[in-house]
């Protein structure tokens, strides 16, 4: 079943994960072999007896990876600077199933940054799922969260989940739809 692309990992300490599809927390016990399917983005996608699970990146020295870099705001950055460095963290989100990023699927249908009273950062974002049934929603929707919030300025993130428009292939970027084959 698996090509030699797929890299055998052992959890050296116990580990929370999330259940591909169904987004259902478990903690896999130190010890639990599998292999890595996917590791972008900083989180990692694991193949154990049958089933996937998703490793979040602050966990990765489970498997013995490195944690993702926090992102950085030089002080005397722009509104532009800001949000390039949201859209790149928008796209450190990625489908546990599907190597995309969230940007390139087309799930992200607003992204509005403003300033707060005290001079901070607020984020409005505005999501859909490639499926309304997706197990996984409330995660990536935490996901996004927890990926902006890590941003310096960032003092609150608000995310909509919505399903109008519904989701379809032509949302996706074209580079995207040429990764999946579906251009």
């Amino acid at each position: 079943m698996f090509s030699q692309s797929y890299a055998p990992v052992k959890f050296e300490r116990d580990a929370d994960v999330a259940l591909i599809p169904e987004g259902q927390m478990v903690s896999l016990p130190a010890g639990t072999t599998g292999y890595l399917t996917q590791s972008l983005g900083g989180s990692f996608t694991v193949y154990v007896d049958g089933r996937l699970f998703r490793l979040g990146g602050d966990d990765a020295d489970a498997i013995g990876r490195e944690p993702p870099p926090r992102p950085e705001l030089p002080e005397n950055a722009t509104d532009h600077d800001l949000e390039e460095l949201v859209m790149r963290q928008l796209k450190t989100c990625y489908d546990p199933e599907i190597p995309i990023n969230i940007v390139d699927l087309g799930l992200i249908y607003d992204c509005d940054i403003s300033k707060n009273a005290s001079g901070g950062r607020e984020v409005e974002v505005r999501m859909t799922l490639t499926a309304p049934g997706c197990g996984m929603g409330d995660f990536l929707v935490d996901d996004v969260r927890s990926r902006l919030l890590i941003i310096p300025t960032i003092e609150r993130v608000d995310v909509e989940l919505t399903f109008d428009p519904p989701w379809n292939q032509e949302m996706m970027s074209e580079s995207a739809r040429l990764d999946t084959g579906m251009f």
